[in-house]
């Protein structure tokens, strides 16, 4: 097998030449044909040889041929013969078909060969050789015309074979014939359809699916005139082509007569005898593929008569014998009209149908109505036959209406289509199942049009009420209304809180007035409490308001006592217990829908109080029964409604609320499902969703997985009433949330739901019956065993399916509530009846069993019970010969080990494996096969890495299996494809080693899996990917993508829903990793395949979004999101233009309705897009693609353009992470020109800008959010990106025009509230933007704003009538929060102007900022109102659920009471922008002080102004407060920051920081709240604005206490010594946590600095110093504020205060300095040294060293020292600048405290003797000039010592300068700067001393002069030097003349060196002097300054 398989896929390679090894390759070949292959072999093995003909010589192919002939001619029938003679079929087969005509005129003996053989054969070989004519008849097309009549005429008979692979092969290969043969869709069209029907009959699925598609095609093809045949049908005359009518009408037959034939139907009409089911659905399959063969322009074209004829199919008797009948056709029809409309139709083309639709509907409305049906009898019969056509037709128009979405609103707007009057009427037809259907259309609208919602209701309401008197009014309006109300939850805007009001007392009303008139008591009854049960689904926060009402009405239905109940059995006729029944079921049922959408309400008290009536009910059941006797059977339905009811709402009630009544309940329960009172054989339909999911291929039950499960389950075999479901079985369900299964809701028959609900409940009492009772459960059980003895035949079959199916639900409730079995004897009587079923002919129950079994080893759990199980099946195995029981016990130990696991059955493993490995290889049995490879992959699965020593063996086994089974047995390769799957979990990742055993399994994984993908069943294949997938997942780099990826290309267009199911999520998988390679080879295969597949240009991306319009599979339709998902993230940003194309491609098709909506395009194109709007409804879907017909291209459809359009938010996510350039024109601009490979977003803006406003225009209010999110998107990433050919512009501004008309229709007054607030937060977005400066283009915008706002002023919005309150709550706050976000971004653009220069302030008033201010100025006095409202709002709905009684009765400014919850959201999202608006406002107008002018204010100024700036300070600081004390991880971190904004915006307010500073708590508890922020919140941006806040409270509370002291001074006359102690400290210095604001301060800005500079923590005893660290910007920004904010704190104490924290203080600034102090490249200052030096000056200088001498001066005694020991020398990277800088301050600032302390001024005189010897000239520089401060310094006696100490120093390194001039202008300052600290010791000398100190500057001076000769060739430094020294002499000269000359006349030499430098300098012309002049002090100047100056 690998062998062939290598050969051909060598062999596939183009470039393979094979000529030389061909005669060789051919004898192995063809000696293989003799060596009995197996069935893959001989497929691979007749691939391989015709491969290896058609790319090599042809001379010996006919002998091959004639060898093969003779193999299928010998008369050998052995069976070992068998496989050789296929194998000989299967080459002729791959012969012609590769080859075709070049086999020349061989054909006919062949086909007449295969053909002899074929009435022979045995099943196998009949199919085999029946594919391989297929084959033939595929290769020689046209050519073998001469034997297509010998081919049909032996084929034919076939189709009825008794095997079903048979049948399907006949299908195909007729499939195949009739593309040439005309006969076929011709002469022979009704023989071919008559066979097809026959064929039908008792078929499987597969056959179904290939008759139907036969039969569907030769039908559709008898219609086309295919042009190849029109010459040959031109020759013909007398052939007559087939009409449409006649076409379908031959359907028809198969739909309505079956198989019978033509001629008999006359007498079996009469007869009555219905059609097989099978065959019924098969024909609809047909019809399904007819209409997609013929495609979607025909469907158009002839849609009337195609709906007329499946309408008329529904109505016709033969359809609707019977009840279920009538339901299953009706499915049948609609799923025909479902596929066809649902898949073919674009939504232009749906719309239409959707009109055509509603004139079936009207027509037979009016023909029921004109129908005086109470004169004759056949009115009946009509309204029979129209109440099916109705319910198909509105539940079609329901389903397009709901597809279609916001897209549909032309058909409600048309008042020509008339669509809801046209339903409406609907709902007064005399049959229920019409009304009902009505009913849930309308649902449907209005969940598709959420505008339409309220008004329909009111409408509904205004019937009723009247049309009080009519039944069918009644009951069709109430309908209608509970379907509406049922549809809210899918309406996220809901609707107005008094419909719920309406509802009730219309309920009340109906409920009253019901015994009034008897012919309307029961519709009433019904009636009101359907309505209730509706309003229920409207959930908690309203049904809160009416549940006392509900609760009294509930209680009043029921009788009150025993008495009452005696009393009223006694009484009334049979009429009025009928009525009472439906009541209390109605009730009941109420009940039910509140405790199922209400659990919130459900306390203690109120399920008391429902205890009530529900007990009364429970009594009441017990005597129903002597009623019906009394009164008639006709009661039996409404009884067992009340009972299903009472079941429904028990099951959804925790068991311990009724334990009182469990025997009672139980008893009734078990005769419920033991059928103990019912004739009937009824069965639950529960079984197969309680047994296992991995058991469907056993039960049949995968059908449920395929695209025809709607209909497909009317033919499972299972005797289980599914597919029967029909709305009126249970009115209720119009209500109920539909399972996301199902389109519409189908509640099956009443008799088969009472069961279901029964066994369902038993599942839930079961477990809890406790165990003192258990003895009734031994009783119950050995009851069930023996109703299933007395009963016989198929009653028996139903009563032990009803019992397996509730001891499994017992079973499954006791292991999900961790219960036990109970006692011994009943785990015994449990296990006797579970191990009889094992042995029962019927494979469901066997499959409940075996589930049943495991179930109970898991609830048992004791090892012996699991062994004593287990020895039991094996000991029957071993014994058993029947196929029952062995497939039974095989099933047995499987579910034994799946529910046990590995562990818990482990010793039974060695046994287990063996003997289903046995009963695996029985080939005489295929159904033991299946159950025992099931079984056996069960235990693999659940065995896990137990299961490995057994992995080669099974391993083994499978391939065998897989090499020998037929292929027509699918089931036992579709277990197979299991075990291989579970085998390779269980190697896992071991499977990527490359040992010997290891490469053994992984080939034989690989070979099974190709195996499987060659199967023709696509289950198998399915399996196949799975293995494949997991293959991919443990060992990738042996899987071979370059032809897995093809081949699961092509199964994405497969007609099997699993296939395509399994495909994609391979392609998830495969995607994840390998996104780009996958891409790849799906084009490869585009560029091989042609026309074959649907991939285009735009590669596998492009047909995923194809199958997103066409798929309705929820879990595909997931899939194939993700694996584009995954795609884009990993391909979008390498290949832009192809995934913006793709978007754009898909956005673009829109329907072209949207263009409507406003659009800013060319003239052109606006006239194009009317012309189109024109065109007829007949051409619309000609424009949408020129494809062949089969597979017409359908315009994308919204749900897909939604995705496109989130598809685009995320390629703009990804370029954001990607490179800059996509974000910047110019660089993209600069990239591209080098690299034209290379693409950038910002290049394609045009298209995003076009996308987006194509999405938000768009019908669809899915899509349009969608645009607004991408436009909003669009906007932020590229406001700030400039527009390179216009400076100062940026390339947003071209687009202002489009951004307006996409907002414009979002603020029209018929838009949803959503998508209105979408549209302000975009409009924020755009103004916030900075994108539009000019006045006028922002006004676009801002009237959009305006008229919004003005709708909030107003109070109520139209909309508000419409959605619910909450609704329009969300307007509002998003109306607000938008004003609040365009004010914010307006506002801050105005202080900067006051602080800039003078000349800039004149012209104020005209830039951009402030006349963009101008636009909100006006607005902002109401808004500023507005926000307060909502801020006020926000606080009361943030109050814990204990304060809840506070809140106002009548709700808030924009929340009502009822929708407070949702309210909730809303204001949560939208307050912090509203908040930092309204500080904002607040703190410019002194907190609206200016505003307030009322009569309040004239009358006390003061008081009441004060408490208004208190009352709005504690709202805005309480909801900040409270805010940030525990900001959830889910607030965005925006919110944080505007909250601190707010803060910070608060703190500029003076009237605000008087009252923070007077209330010293709050701000104690701001700082703490802040404090916790930081420790939760990482981003730098909150932890700078925390500090910002923290300094303005630092702020407020010194201006307070100095306010304070200035008054105490006044007040206390001066006295210094009392306003001293004023301050946090007093006179003890003692802060209390929790009440001292400075400690709360210290505690955060501590936390601050020790999480940016960890060392500052470290002690430093282990005398390690850590060297200096780089901090970020970020982090220098806030350290440096840290430590200005803590300078500060000293400043809020009092004296003894101060000495408490100073230390601290002191201790953390130095540590800064220490940790910060970083010599940097540039010698610039890091910002918290800068900050450090600052504080450390605020300190010293602060007034405390005069109060407490002492303690000062020892504390900066210390700090110098530890300052000091920072600043060792030696240490490299330290900043000696900035220490000596620090050394300095404290000399200068503190002299008092360190004159005269020897050790401190020995270590200050080091560290400047040490920065005096620096190498570094900047230092040296620096270090002269804090000298010459120190130097200068006043107090006498701190300078001197330093003086002494250290000019001597200085004036020996100035002389060395004459020997080392300096060479750059570094090292020039640093000689001038000593020169001038020189001179200054000069001016400082008494006179007596000046000759000394001249003595040692001049000849200093002199000797930097340079002669003549040197001058010239000095270098600049040098002559720079020279000019500055004779400057400098020329200047001290006449400062001291006598001591100068005496100096000079002293030494002759200088006075001559002088002399010559003057005479030169004069020498030189003036010019050049005075430039010369200038160019030191140029020089000197800018190198050293501070940014801050500290002195």
């Amino acid at each position: 097998m690998y062998y062939l398989e290598m050969l051909h896929c060598t062999c596939a390679r183009p470039q393979v030449d094979v000529k030389e090894k061909q005669k060789k390759l051919v004898e192995q070949l063809t000696g293989l044909i003799s060596s009995s292959p197996g069935p893959p072999t001989r497929k691979l093995l007749a691939k391989n040889l015709a491969v290896l003909y058609s790319i090599g010589d042809t001379f010996t192919v006919f002998q091959t041929l004639d060898k093969c002939n003779d193999i299928i001619r010998s008369k050998d029938d052995t069976a070992a013969y068998l496989p050789t003679k296929l194998a000989a079929v299967a080459c002729v087969g791959a012969f012609y078909e590769r080859m075709g005509r070049m086999l020349g005129s061989s054909f006919p003996e062949t086909i007449n060969n295969l053909l002899k053989a074929l009435k022979s054969a045995e099943s196998q070989g009949r199919g085999e050789i029946l594919l391989s004519l297929q084959k033939v008849l595929s290769g020689l097309g046209g050519a073998a015309a001469s034997c297509h009549r010998d081919i049909y005429k032996n084929a034919r008979s076939m189709l009825t074979d008794r095997s079903m692979a048979v049948r399907c092969a006949v299908a195909k290969c007729l499939l195949e014939l009739q593309n040439e043969a005309v006969f076929i869709w011709t002469t022979e069209l009704e023989n071919v359809a008559t066979l097809c029907f026959k064929a039908l009959e008792g078929s499987t699925y597969s056959v179904r699916v290939s008759v139907s598609t036969l039969l569907g095609t030769a039908m559709a093809t008898a219609l086309i005139l295919q042009p190849e045949h029109a010459a040959h049908n031109f020759m013909r005359q007398n052939v007559k082509r087939a009409t449409l009518e006649e076409v379908l009408e031959l359907m028809a037959t198969g739909f309505l007569r079956g198989g019978s034939g033509f001629l008999k139907s006359g007498g079996e009409m009469l007869k009555g005898a219905s059609v097989s089911r099978e065959v019924r659905v098969g024909v609809t399959q047909a019809y399904v593929v007819f209409v997609t063969t013929l495609g979607g322009q025909w469907l158009e074209r002839n849609f009337a008569v195609f709906l007329s004829h499946l309408l008329e199919l529904v109505a016709h008797p033969r359809a609707t014998q019977t009840h279920v009948e009538a339901v299953y056709s009706r499915r049948c029809v609609s799923f025909a009209l479902r596929a066809s409309l649902g898949g073919l139709l674009g939504e232009k083309a749906q719309i239409a149908a959707a009109k055509e639709i509603c004139l079936a509907i009207s027509k037979q409305m009016r023909a029921v109505v004109n129908d005086p049906s109470s004169e004759n009898r056949a009115g009946a019969a009509d309204v029979s036959a129209s109440q099916h056509v109705m319910v198909c037709a509105l539940k079609e128009l329901g389903s397009l209406v709901q597809s279609l979405s916001a897209t549909a609103s032309p058909l409600i707007q048309e008042p020509s289509v008339g669509l809801l009057e046209t339903v409406t009427s609907v709902l007064l037809h005399p049959s229920m199942a019409a009304r009902l259907a009505a009913a849930w259309c309308l649902r449907c609208v209005a969940v598709a049009l959420p505008h339409q919602l309220t008004p329909l209701l009111e409408r509904c309401a205004e019937c009723i009420n009247n049309l009080k008197n009519s039944p069918e009014a009644v009951s069709g309006y109430s309908f209608a209304m509970a379907a509406l109300l049922g549809g809210v939850h899918q309406c996220p805007l809901g609707i107005p809180h008094s419909k719920g009001k309406m509802v009730v007392s219309i309920a009340e009303d109906l409920l009253r007035s019901a015994a009034q008139n008897s012919r309307l008591s029961l519709q009433r009854t019904q009636a009101g409490w359907l309505l209730l049960g509706a309003l229920m689904t409207l959930g908690p926060s309203l049904v809160r308001y009416h549940l006392p009402k509900m609760l009294l009405l509930w209680r009043n239905v029921f009788p009150r006592s025993q008495k009452e109940l005696e009393a009223e059995k006694a009484r009334g006729d049979s009429f009025s217990w009928q009525v009472m029944l439906e009541g209390r079921a109605g009730a009941l049922c109420a009940m039910r829908s509140f405790v199922a959408h209400c659990p919130e309400l459900l306390t203690e008290d109120v399920i008391r109080r429902l205890m009530t009536p529900i007990e009364c009910a429970m009594t009441m059941m017990s005597h129903v029964p002597a009623v019906i006797k009394v009164h008639g059977a006709h009661l039996k339905a409404s009884a067992a409604m009340v009972r299903l009811r009472l079941y429904d709402i028990l099951a959804l009630l925790p068991p311990k609320t009724y334990e009182g009544n469990f025997n009672g309940l139980l008893r009734e329960l078990v005769a419920e499902f033991t059928l103990t009172d019912n004739s009937a054989n009824t069965t639950t339909s529960l079984l197969r969703s309680l047994c296992h999911y991995d058991d469907s291929v056993l039960m049949g039950s995968w059908l449920q997985e395929t695209d025809h499960k709607s209909i497909e389950d009317q033919v499972i075999t299972l005797k289980i009433a599914s597919g029967s479901g029909a709305l009126e079985h249970d009115p209720s369900s119009i209500y109920l949330r539909v399972p996301a299964v199902e389109a519409v809701p189908g509640p099956l028959p009443l008799g088969v739901s009472v069961i279901d609900a029964s066994v369902a409940l038993f599942g839930v009492v079961f477990p809890h019956v406790s165990f003192k009772h258990r003895c009734f459960q031994l009783q119950m059980l050995d009851h069930f065993a023996e109703c299933i003895k007395q009963a016989k035949g198929v009653r028996q079959q139903a009563v032990q399916l009803n019992i397996f199916t509730a001891v499994l639900s017992a079973l499954k409730g006791l292991a999900e509530n961790k219960s036990s079995l109970g006692p011994e004897e009943v785990r015994k009587s449990a296990l006797a009846l579970v191990m009889g079923a094992l042995d029962n002919p019927n494979p469901i129950l066997r499959c409940a069993a075996g589930e049943a079994l495991g179930r109970m080893a898991q609830v048992v759990g004791e090892a012996s019970f699991i062994a004593r199980m287990a020895q039991h099946s094996f000991d029957k195995l071993k014994s058993a010969r029947d196929v029952v029981s062995r497939t039974g016990h095989s099933l047995a130990l499987g579910c034994l080990h799946r529910y046990v696991g590995g562990i818990g059955s482990g010793q039974h493993l060695k046994t287990s494996v063996s003997i289903l490995l046995a009963l695996a290889q029985d080939a005489t049995c295929h159904e033991v096969q299946t159950w025992a490879l099931h079984s056996l992959a069960l235990i693999v699965d659940s065995s896990g890495p137990m299961y490995r020593g057994y992995v080669e063996p099974t391993l083994s086994l499978v391939l065998t299996l897989l090499l020998t089974v037929p292929p027509s047995h699918t089931e036992v390769h579709q277990c197979l494809g299991r075990c291989l799957g579970a085998l390779i979990t269980t190697v896992g990742p071991e499977l990527q080693g490359n040992s010997g055993s290891i490469s053994t399994i992984r080939s034989s994984c690989l070979v099974g899996c190709a195996i499987m993908q060659d199967h023709s069943d696509s289950l198998v294949q399915a399996a196949a990917i799975s293995c494949l997938q997991q293959l991919h997942m443990f060992a990738p780099r042996h899987v071979n993508l370059s032809s897995l990826v093809p081949s699961l290309c092509v199964h994405l267009c497969s007609s099997h829903l699993l296939l395509r199911r399994a495909a994609v999520a391979c392609l998830r998988q495969l995607a994840q990793r390998e996104a780009a390679e996958v891409c790849e080879y799906a084009m490869s295969l585009a560029r091989k395949a042609g026309d074959d597949l649907n991939i285009t240009e735009t590669g596998l991306e492009g047909v995923l979004f194809g199958m997103l319009d066409r798929e309705t599979d929820r879990k595909l339709c997931s899939d194939i999101h993700d694996t584009l998902g995954h795609m884009l993230s990993s391909l979008a940003v390498e290949k832009l233009p192809h995934w913006l194309k793709l978007c754009k491609d898909v956005l673009a098709a829109t329907t072209g309705n949207s263009r409507s909506l406003g659009c800013v395009d060319t003239d052109d194109e606006e006239e194009d897009s009317e012309k189109k709007d024109e065109m007829d409804d007949d051409i619309m879907f000609t424009s949408l693609g020129q494809d062949d017909k089969s597979k017409p291209s359908v315009a994308p459809r919204w749900v897909t353009r939604v995705f496109a359009a989130d598809c685009l938010c995320r390629i703009i996510h990804l370029c954001e992470n990607a490179d800059k350039a996509h974000f910047d024109l110019a660089a993209a601009r600069v990239t591209k020109a080098k690299n034209p490979e290379g693409d950038f977003l910002v290049l394609h803006l045009c298209d995003l800008i076009r996308m987006a406003f194509m999405a938000a225009t768009d019908h669809s209010n899915q899509l349009r959010m969608a645009g607004l999110q991408a436009l909003e998107d669009i906007i932020k990433k590229f406001a700030a990106v400039p527009e390179p050919e216009f400076p100062g512009h940026v390339i947003l501004e071209q687009y202002q025009a489009n951004v307006g008309a996409a907002l414009r229709p979002a603020f029209s007054p018929d838009t949803p509230s959503d998508i209105t607030a979408k549209a302000c937060q975009v409009c924020s977005t755009w103004i916030g933007s900075g994108v539009v400066s000019d006045l006028n283009d922002l006004r676009r915008v801002h009237n959009l704003l305006v008229s919004s706002l003005d709708k909030v002023q107003t109070g109520k919005s139209p909309s508000s009538q419409l959605y619910s309150e909450s609704a329009t709550t969300m307007e509002k706050l998003a109306v607000l929060k938008a004003w609040a976000e365009a004010s914010q971004t307006l506002t801050p653009a105005r202080p900067p102007q006051g602080e800039g220069e003078d000349e800039d302030e004149g012209d104020g008033d005209v830039l951009p900022p402030d006349s963009l201010m101008t636009l909100v100025q006006p607005e902002l006095p109401s808004l500023s109102r507005l926000w307060l409202a909502v801020l006020r709002d926000y606080a009361l709905l943030t109050l814990p659920a204990e304060f809840s009684s506070q809140l106002p009765p009548e709700g808030g400014a924009f929340y009502t009471p009822e929708t407070i919850d949702t309210a909730r959201l809303h204001y949560r999202s939208s307050w912090a922008s509203v908040l930092h608006a309204e500080a904002l406002w607040l703190s410019s107008t002194g907190f609206g002080s200016a505003e307030d002018t009322g009569p309040v204010v004239a009358s006390a100024p003061g008081n009441s102004t004060d408490s208004l700036v208190k009352d709005r300070l504690h709202l805005l600081l309480g909801i900040s407060i409270e805010f940030l004390c525990f900001p959830r991880a889910e607030e965005p971190i925006e919110d944080v920051m505007s909250c601190l904004h707010a803060l910070c915006t608060l703190l500029d307010s003076p009237s605000a920081r008087t009252h923070i500073a007077e209330d010293q708590l709050l701000a104690v508890e701001l700082l703490n709240v802040l404090h916790r922020l930081l420790l939760t919140r990482d981003p730098p941006s909150v932890q700078l604005q925390v500090t910002t806040v923290v300094q303005k409270t630092i702020r407020a509370a010194q201006e307070h206490l100095e306010h304070i002291r200035s008054s105490k001074t006044v007040e206390d006359g001066g006295d210094e010594e009392c306003v001293s102690v004023l301050g946090e400290g007093g006179e003890t210095g003692e802060l209390l946590p929790g009440k001292s604001l400075v400690f709360a301060a210290m505690e955060l800005l501590v936390f601050i600095l020790v999480r940016h500079l960890p060392h500052l923590k470290a002690q430093d005893t282990d005398g390690v110093r850590q060297p200096p660290q780089h901090l970020s910007d970020h982090s220098s920004r806030l350290v440096a504020a840290t430590v200005t904010a803590l300078a500060e704190l000293p400043s809020l104490c009092s004296p003894a205060g101060s000495m408490t924290i100073l230390p601290t203080v002191l201790f953390l600034i130095t540590g800064v300095l220490r940790d910060t102090a970083v010599k940097t490249s540039d010698n610039s200052v890091p910002a918290p040294v800068s900050a450090s030096l600052q504080a450390i000056k605020t300190i010293l200088s602060s007034p405390l060293a005069a109060r407490s001498q002492t303690q000062w001066s020892a504390l900066v005694r210390s700090s110098l020292a530890t300052v000091l020991q920072h600043s060792q020398p030696g240490e490299t990277l330290v900043d000696e600048v900035s220490l000596l800088t620090a050394v300095t301050l404290f000399l200068l600032s503190a002299s008092g405290a360190l004159v005269g302390v020897s050790v401190l001024q020995t270590g200050c005189i080091e560290r400047f003797r040490h920065g005096l010897d620096s190498a570094d000239p900047w230092t040296q520089a620096r270090c002269y000039q804090l000298l010459l401060s120190v130097f200068q310094h006043s107090c006498r006696s701190l300078s001197t010592p330093y003086i002494h100490s250290l000019a001597p120093v200085l004036v020996e390194k100035l002389k060395a300068v004459e020997h080392s001039r300096p060479s750059t202008p570094a090292e020039l300052q640093a000689v001038q700067e000593g020169v001038k600290v020189l001179e200054s010791l000069v001016a400082m000398g008494e006179e007596h001393n000046r000759v000394q100190l001249l003595a040692l500057l001049v000849p200093t001076l002199v000797s930097y002069l340079l002669d003549d000769m040197t001058f010239s060739t000095a270098s600049t430094s040098s002559k720079d030097l020279h000019e500055f020294a004779l400057q400098n002499l020329m200047h001290t000269g006449p400062l001291y003349p006598a001591a100068f000359k005496t100096v000079i006349g002293v030494a002759p030499e200088l006075k001559t060196r002088l002399e010559a430098a003057i005479r030169s300098r004069q020498a030189n012309s003036k010019a050049k002097t005075a430039a010369r002049q200038q160019q030191p002090s140029v020089q000197a100047a800018p190198t050293i300054k501070l940014k801050t100056s500290f002195f």
